[in-house]
């Protein structure tokens, strides 16, 4: 990301960039800050935008071929292409003669590093990743614009206030900006006001259904999965999200197994050490043969709603049933 930043700074632009990763909020905020960069006054004739699977390579590069209008450069955003997780032959060989006056930016969620269009873009421009942040990092950006309005807020309240929003940072903001319209009138966050103004994000409401079922509690569990339901949460991604769960309590397990301490879980899981903390007790409910058993589930419950043996909302009943049914 510094990266990014310098190449604005000094105006030195690559020919072709790549942003991908799981943190949408700051791709969008550093695709902003370059394409802003590159096309401060606006100018929709020199700036074109592309977006979704499908589309058409030769008139990419028709239009990469076509002399900018009254300016020096002529800047292409695409995004959600796919390009780098499908075959894209044609582009990947035209990235290398990129034009002197373009500036090709791409934008995905996922990409294939061992694609063609990967290795040309890392070769011919630059490529940089925004994964899901840290805990300290989320710490000190939430702190930071805490600080500037003037706001305080406890280690065990900012602990709240991250298992309601989880670890998108978009997400972050928009509760952040929610509570900090609601605390207006106040120095120091509550508890109280957490627990008012934030709305708890599906995937805690996910982790809530499994630790229900972990403990056998089948009621509590079916009572969740019917709540997600009646949100319109789609069945495959609850399961999508109970299987998540399972591996992630499989990873935690197995570093515990290995005598790792709570932060270094938490360091190789990706999770914050409060959520490691939540996951402890889960994970003495099962050994790793069973986990990996549930995993296993999963996917075949998966595999019988798309090839037609059960209904979606039955298939992951059934799952639940399965796995909170007393012992």
């Amino acid at each position: 990301m510094k990266s990014i930043i310098e190449d604005i700074k000094n105006q030195d632009y690559k020919k072709v960039y790549l942003f991908y990763g799981a943190e949408t909020y700051l791709k969008r905020q550093y695709r902003d800050r370059i394409c802003n960069a590159l096309n401060p006054e606006g100018d929709t004739m020199n700036f074109s935008r592309y977006e979704g699977k499908g589309l058409n390579e030769g008139e990419i590069i028709d239009l990469a071929e076509t002399l900018p209008f009254f300016a020096d450069r002529r800047v292409i955003l695409l995004e959600d292409t796919g390009f780098f997780k499908n075959k894209a032959d044609k582009l990947a060989d035209y990235i290398p003669e990129l034009p002197d006056y373009l500036c090709m930016i791409f934008v995905e969620h996922e990409v294939d590093k061992r694609s063609r269009m990967y290795k040309a873009v890392q070769k011919a421009g630059r490529v940089v990743e925004f994964p899901t942040q840290d805990g300290n990092t989320l710490t000190r950006w939430v702190l930071g614009m805490l600080k500037r309005e003037n706001k305080k807020i406890t280690k065990g309240d900012m602990e709240l206030f991250f298992s309601k929003t989880g670890n998108d940072m978009g997400n972050i903001e928009r509760e952040l900006e929610k509570l900090l319209c609601y605390t207006i009138d106040q120095d120091v966050i509550t508890t109280e006001d957490i627990e008012e103004v934030c709305t708890a994000q599906i995937t805690n409401q996910i982790f809530d259904m499994v630790r229900a079922v972990t403990s056998r509690q089948q009621k509590k569990a079916l009572d969740l999965y019917y709540d997600l339901l009646s949100l319109k949460e789609p069945p495959l991604k609850i399961l999508a999200l109970i299987a998540r769960e399972f591996n992630m309590m499989m990873q935690v397990k197995t570093l515990n197994g290995e005598g790792c301490d709570v932060r270094t879980i938490a360091s190789r899981t990706g999770l914050r050490d409060f959520a490691v903390k939540k996951y402890l007790p889960l994970i003495r409910q099962y050994s790793l043969q069973q986990l990996k058993e549930a995993l296993t589930d999963c996917t075949s419950t998966e595999a019988d709603v798309k090839t037609g043996r059960l209904t979606d909302v039955l298939s992951v009943e059934l799952l639940i049933i399965k796995y909170s049914t007393a012992q």
